[in-house]
């Protein structure tokens, strides 16, 4: 007997069946609301060379999107704000006082290179802005570590220094080949109290973002509430990062957490969507990772900073994570 026709038609679909709320843009937006006060927090230290390399960093980012998207013959995806995401963060991982052209080029290669080449957001295996930061300090070496000093520091004959980091790194080599106390010089290169109220506030020198350690907790916060990310990454990141500090001596655990990049790397590009691990153990691995290889090449590494690269070897190895962090489906052995 044939079935009658119903006005009812169930169309069966793959998963997810169930839906939230949020969108890629809306996402975005919340990123890009979370990461004002830092954004506000670099201008107000670093002055107009901050803006033009904010400026030039996100409307390159826009274009190379909308032009690697024409040149696929693919639709754009320049509404979901995830190239101005993109150009933010790369410009708040660089000196203020580097030459535009530069960040141009990194702003380039961040979205034509590490973005789109692999099929556009979502294929990505690498967070562009990271890659894009490692791209430009290995060809760009000197001017990605030639730092403007804060303004009410500057004088007529003092327009750059080195960061806390490279500092206490200098300084605790020093200390390895003398008998002199591990925390001796270490007080000289954080200032003490002074020293770390002014790692939490921003008044050193560094990347235009990374500096002001209570800004990022402003912006992290942020996006806690609106659960944009959850605490695992951050927390097992930064956690990481302190205790090592505790163990290995030398830097305060609470500098070697406020200087660099660690409060901006854990909080917003370690938790990006694409290159984390989507399990909650997975991202307690994964922040475990980023803070033990961060501090390995802070320690035994040439560079002074090593937060960029540990999350980028971090990124390469998610897949492998994901696998082993999945949960097994009920009943299965």
């Amino acid at each position: 007997m044939k079935p009658k026709d119903t006005a009812e038609h169930f169309i069966l679909s793959s998963s997810p069946h169930a839906h939230a709320k949020s969108s890629v843009s809306r996402i975005m937006l919340d990123v890009i609301i979370a990461l004002l006060p830092t954004t506000a927090a670099g201008i107000f230290f670093f002055g107009m060379p901050a803006v033009w390399t904010i400026a030039t960093c996100v409307a390159t980012c826009v274009l190379t999107e909308a032009l690697c998207r024409m040149a696929m013959k693919r639709e754009s995806t320049v509404g979901d704000l995830s190239a101005v995401v993109t150009g933010l963060l790369l410009a708040l991982n660089l000196p203020a006082g580097i030459p535009l052209w530069m960040a141009v080029v990194g702003s380039v290669f961040a979205i034509g290179v590490a973005k789109q080449v692999f099929g556009g957001l979502g294929m990505n295996p690498f967070n562009p802005a990271l890659a894009a930061r490692a791209f430009m300090l290995i060809s760009f070496t000197g001017p990605m570590t030639t730092w403007l000093k804060p303004f009410w520091w500057k004088t007529p004959d003092a327009m750059t220094t080195a960061t806390p980091l490279a500092s206490m790194k200098t300084m605790f080599a020093a200390e390895a080949a003398t008998t002199a106390s591990p925390h001796g010089l270490c007080s000289a290169a954080t200032g003490g109290l002074e020293g770390i109220w002014n790692l939490a506030i921003g008044n050193v020198p560094g990347c235009i973002g990374e500096v002001s350690a209570i800004a990022l907790a402003i912006g992290a916060v942020y996006l806690l509430v609106r659960k944009v990310i959850t605490w695992h990454i951050p927390v097992s990141f930064i956690a990481t990062v302190f205790v090592y500090s505790l163990i290995a001596g030398g830097a305060p655990a609470m500098a070697q957490v406020l200087a660099g990049g660690v409060m901006i790397g854990a909080c917003f590009m370690a938790t990006d969507y694409v290159t984390s691990p989507t399990t909650a153990k997975g991202k307690l691995v994964f922040g475990f990772g980023c803070g033990l290889l961060c501090m390995l090449i802070r320690q035994f590494g040439g560079y002074p900073e090593g937060c960029s690269f540990a999350i980028l070897i971090m990124n390469a190895v998610c897949p492998l994570i994901n696998r082993f962090t999945q949960p097994k489906p009920f009943g299965a052995k």
